[in-house]
């Protein structure tokens, strides 16, 4: 192991400015891909490189389509290794910004690694937050201005009455007499009394006479 990792860090030097470079928002996942492998191949591998750090084995299979093993600190179910021959895939869920590296697949060749590709993984967790925050607030800017303009028209509505109102005080209060003029006069038919015979009216007359004497 310790061989291994000497080699791999002294030609690291060559195919950092060939690799490809892949791109993720934190927490999703990614698969890097490794292809054109020898068909004389023994063992197949991944392993990566943080910045600041030492090389560390990922994990490897022996034969194509066999169940790959993990190195220890990748054995958490979070990275997948799988291979079909021609193509060995290395899948990586719930990614954050440790992920971020180089990663390198290859395979043993007379017992010597040879390293086949090399892809940096760039995990990209504070754009992520940023556009977070951003929605957030446009969001509570959305509800204020909302609010506001709610307020506004509401305002302003009152003093369009308030004017209309103001303007219009004679007519108001000329239809308010009106109103109660028409309210107090008050015609009513004048009820039809029964006809007496003119002895009784007479009579009532005198009564009414005497009365008043």
């Amino acid at each position: 192991m310790k061989n291994f990792t000497l080699i791999t860090a002294l030609s690291l030097c060559s195919f950092c400015s060939e690799c490809q470079t892949v791109e993720v928002q934190a927490g999703g996942e990614v698969t890097l891909l490794c292809s054109n492998f020898s068909t004389s191949l023994t063992q197949i591998f991944w392993f990566r490189v943080v910045k600041g750090s030492q090389p560390r084995s990922i994990s490897f299979m022996y034969e194509p389509l066999e169940t790959a093993k993990f190195f220890e600190g990748f054995t958490n179910g979070k990275f997948e290794m799988r291979s079909n021959i021609s193509t060995v895939s290395l899948k990586i869920k719930q990614v954050n910004s440790s992920d971020s590296g180089l990663y390198f697949c290859g395979h043993y060749l007379s017992k010597n690694p040879v390293i086949v590709n090399a892809t940096y993984l760039e995990v990209q967790e504070a754009f992520d937050e940023i556009a977070k925050l951003v929605s957030v607030t446009l969001a509570g800017l959305t509800v204020l201005l909302v609010t506001v303009i709610i307020g506004l028209a509401v305002k302003v509505k009152k003093l369009q009455k308030a004017r209309v109102e103001e303007q219009n005080p004679r007519r108001t209060k000329n239809q308010g007499s009106e109103e109660l003029n028409y309210a107090a006069v008050t015609f009513h038919p004048k009820t039809k009394r029964p006809h007496r015979p003119a002895s009784e009216n007479e009579e009532e007359t005198n009564a009414i006479y005497s009365a008043t004497r």
